[in-house]
């Protein structure tokens, strides 16, 4: 199948390939949700309300969905707010953010959603500035930019916020030099704004605006309402697996009414979501440093075909796996077949007798698990090592892969066996997105053009010697400019030759 035009190949993070329309410049066709969580506060709403009002995308595309998570006293809709606008109340059974953002999203029809805060002053073209984006490419995570800033309560009126919004002036409102700038801000400039890959990029896309086309929403899954903290971020983590692109929307900003609990109680936040997020998301920091063991979501996903293969065999690739440094992984053992026969004319006769010991000696390992066939790739797992046979590994060895890959910033890994086909060892980022770019086929050329691969020797001694095969280069001329500007600079020179 060939690629949609809204599905362009997007080399790993490098969306600078995408040329969106300037603001103003356009005319938008992409109808979007502005979802906004909201709880108390009415005083910092009716100003997020009143900014929105006087956005620049056009009023009959956008819609916004005020979502109250059973605020006390209950929020309402002020008269200065944007033409379609509806206020919609979360059960009592559920509450956070989380389930407050799902929510709204099943309550919009929009092709693109967007997640704003309840505490945030948008400029007059904030939503025009994701949504050109969001027209060139449907597998976009944008994210607006903001400017924290100290709020008293009463220091304006919704009427004169609009009036400095719709005039082009919401940078007026408060004095930038007493603004606070977000912690992503130094990892968008650390990553040449993200056109860098990085294997936490995502780690970018939290908080309070954010926006992506509705489909890749419901794709994913929309955000996990187990966590009261730390949602976006796994979220955002899923949406990476997806094989997301993210980009930061830096032309248009807005002002964030106050500091957040995060950045005032940094130390207390940071212990009570660390846990939960590790546990979900396996390329978190913690995990590289916490001993071996089970996680909810495990680092790798190892298959191995075992159909003629003995309990021994097995257990020389298996054991050395659990017992060493590559345990944060799950194995499955592709059997071929159903569960072993235990009736007495069975096993007398010695049918199944080397299956009936695979399930025996596995049978407390919660990390293996036997099935007649090959799994469907887990989508959250960030890797995955397809064996077409048991293989002799040491300790070390899946490690030695991961460390190949991300050496190679590749998508997959072909590593040569005596005397049969090649291991894979799979990026679930780069064949999640050559899936959606292509809708199914030819997945190992397509994730070798738009991320990468390489070729690896001597897995079972835990060596590598890899050739790499690179996407499509950099021209020379793109080369030249990234080296001797910076990111402000080259902006601008896009500007000029667009012009």
């Amino acid at each position: 199948m060939s690629d949609s035009p809204k599905r362009p190949r997007i080399v790993r993070n490098d969306y600078m390939a995408l040329h969106p329309p300037k603001p103003g410049e356009w005319k938008p066709s992409l109808a979007v949700s502005v979802v906004i969580p909201a709880y108390g506060s009415q005083d910092k709403l009716d100003l997020t309300l009143a900014a929105l009002a006087a956005q620049s995308y056009p009023s009959d595309l956008m819609e916004v969905v005020v979502v109250d998570d059973n605020s006390s006293p209950a929020l309402r809709l002020p008269e200065l707010r944007p033409e379609h606008t509806r206020l919609v109340v979360t059960t009592a059974e559920s509450w956070g953010s989380a389930h407050a953002v799902n929510t709204g999203v099943n309550h919009t029809d929009g092709q693109v959603v967007l997640r704003l805060d309840a505490d945030m002053v948008a400029f007059r073209d904030h939503v025009e500035a994701q949504l050109r984006w969001h027209h060139a490419a449907d597998y976009l995570a944008v994210l607006g930019h903001k400017r924290f800033v100290a709020w008293e309560p009463d220091a304006m009126t919704p009427e004169q916020v609009h009036e400095k919004v719709l005039c082009g002036e919401a940078s007026a409102l408060f004095a930038v030099e007493d603004s606070r700038p977000h912690w992503i801000e130094k990892t968008i400039a650390d990553t040449d704004r993200l056109t860098s890959h990085h294997p936490g990029n995502f780690r970018v896309f939290i908080g309070a605006t954010g926006s992506l086309h509705r489909d890749f929403f419901k794709t994913v899954g929309g955000l996990d309402t187990d966590l009261r903290l730390g949602s976006d971020t796994e979220f955002a983590y899923r949406l990476s697996q997806a094989g997301a692109v993210f980009v930061p929307e830096t032309t248009s900003s807005a002002w964030h009414l106050g500091f957040p609990q995060m950045q005032e109680k940094e130390e207390t936040g940071r212990l009570q979501r660390v846990p939960y997020i590790a546990q979900r998301v396996p390329l978190h920091g913690m995990r590289r440093t916490a001993p071996p063991r089970a996680w909810r979501v495990p680092l790798v996903d190892i298959v191995i075909d075992v159909k003629n293969a003995t309990v021994a065999e097995v257990d020389a690739a298996v054991a050395p796996v659990l017992g060493g440094p590559d345990g944060d992984a799950r194995i499955t053992l592709v059997t071929g077949q159903g569960p072993a026969p235990q009736d007495r004319a069975s096993i007398l006769a010695g049918d199944g007798a080397q299956l009936r010991l695979m399930e025996e000696q596995y049978d407390a390992e919660a990390r293996v698990r036997l099935s007649a066939q090959a799994p469907e790739p887990d989508p959250s797992v960030p890797y995955r090592l397809l064996l077409p046979k048991p293989v002799p590994l040491r300790p070390g060895s899946v490690g030695k892969l991961v460390q190949a890959i991300e050496r190679a910033d590749a998508g997959l890994v072909l590593a040569e066996l005596p005397g049969g086909p090649p291991a894979r060892f799979e990026r679930t980022a780069a064949f999640a997105r050559a899936r959606h770019i292509t809708g199914g086929g030819g997945l190992d050329q397509v994730v070798a053009g738009i991320w990468g691969a390489t070729s690896y020797t001597g897995l079972a001694e835990a060596e590598a010697d890899g050739t790499v095969f690179e996407p499509p280069p950099v021209c020379p001329a793109r080369r030249f400019v990234r080296r001797f500007f910076n990111a402000r600079q080259r902006a601008r020179l896009r500007e000029i030759l667009r012009k």
